[in-house]
């Protein structure tokens, strides 16, 4: 469904009853329907039934024969699940809906929540970093976390093992949000199974994928986009030349939040990617002060930098929809190194990289090892 690229430029009704929400279920859960192709249908149809209704002939002119959107079983399923596991729904256009993710690209129209809500209306930072982290970086970022939470920001990351989990558990007790990279109910690493329920009682864990869904490769960089996109800025304290925190950190970039960094000793290769991201501009961290005052520079401009007004919606032009169609031209089953895909575009990095994140956000492409991109039909 290529060409529906253009989510909604106006406010969503978000759903008030069951049937809404199951309708708003069965839309997001169909095949093929990612964030931008959700936002289209709801703004040319008004509202997920109607937007049903209509799927089948977009499939079709897609070229999809035989198209079936997701059930209403299905989705019951999901909701009688989230409802046992004292999971609520919060929707694009609520007033739960936090505002600094509703002004990225690809909002996610969905968030499944266990704990306080309140806590996603509040000031947020997003500390991020390897999963073998070393004890210096533990306690760098345990440090950190109790600090900035002290400041009175709430402290986002992924719940992972390493700087994550030593992240959220200084910050219980100010706040701290995790996101999912699989079902809100399903906790990953199980080792982190105590700290997951912790930040469910006295936080918030939060995830758009699918109720018990277990996390997959393909999650995790839909899970890195919330995770920078909460938040006013993101800051790495270990991470490996190439290594999930460092696309946490473009991705930030791309949706023009602040990224700060705590250096490490050069021959450490856990600290390599915090060196490179120092080396390329971004904020060295030694302290909570450092974070702070990098914030309160009117030049960093974390809170309106790269934003879209209040009002606005995100919104993809015709250009980006003929550079998404030109990417999966060139795509089919077998992998193609990402520098070859930017040179047969005769393109610039800096510009096609983040379409290529986009397509892979929505599932259209899969990344695999060494750089290898290939079309997901």
């Amino acid at each position: 469904m290529a060409k529906d690229l253009i989510p909604s430029t106006h406010p969503l009704t978000p759903p008030l009853t069951e049937e809404e929400w199951l309708s708003w279920l069965r839309l997001l859960r169909s095949r093929r329907v990612g964030v931008s192709t959700f936002f289209r249908l709801m703004n040319e149809h008004g509202t997920a039934e109607a937007a049903l209704a209509a799927l089948p002939a977009v499939a079709a002119e897609a070229g999809l024969s035989g198209y079936r959107t997701c059930t209403r079983e299905t989705a019951q399923a999901e909701w009688t699940r989230a409802r046992h596991c004292g999971a609520a729904p919060v929707a694009f256009g609520s007033p739960d809906y936090p505002e600094a993710l509703a002004q990225i690209p690809d909002p996610p129209p969905l968030l499944w929540c266990m704990g306080d809500t309140s806590i996603l209306k509040r000031p947020m930072l997003a500390l991020v970093g390897a999963r073998n982290a070393s004890s210096l970086g533990t306690r760098m970022a345990r440090k950190l976390a109790a600090d900035l939470g002290e400041a009175g920001y709430v402290i986002v990351s992924g719940l992972a093992r390493g700087i994550d989990a030593s992240a959220h558990t200084a910050a219980l007790g100010t706040g701290t949000v995790a996101v999912m990279a699989g079902g809100v109910d399903v906790i990953y690493p199980t080792e982190n199974a105590v700290l997951g329920q912790d930040i469910a009682d006295s936080g918030i864990r939060i995830s758009e994928i699918e109720m018990s869904a277990q996390p997959t490769a393909r999650h995790f960089p839909r899970r890195n986009r919330i995770v920078s996109g909460l938040a006013q800025a993101v800051i790495v304290v270990e991470a490996a030349g190439k290594s999930g925190s460092l696309i946490t950190a473009r991705t930030a970039l791309d949706q023009g939040r602040e990224v700060l960094a705590v250096p490490g000793h050069p021959f450490d290769p856990r600290a390599s990617g915090c060196n490179i991201l120092i080396r390329d501009g971004a904020t060295l961290v030694r302290g909570a002060r450092d974070v702070i005052a990098a914030l309160s520079q009117p030049e960093g401009g974390t809170a309106d930098k790269g934003r879209p007004e209040p009002d606005s919606r995100p919104v993809f032009s015709e250009r980006t929809a003929d550079m998404h169609r030109q990417i999966l031209e060139r795509l089919g089953p077998n992998p193609v190194p990402e520098d070859q895909l930017i040179r047969d575009l005769d393109g610039v990095a800096a510009q096609i990289s983040p379409e290529i994140s986009t397509l892979e956000l929505e599932g259209r492409i899969r990344r695999d090892p060494g750089g290898l991109l290939s079309r997901v039909d």
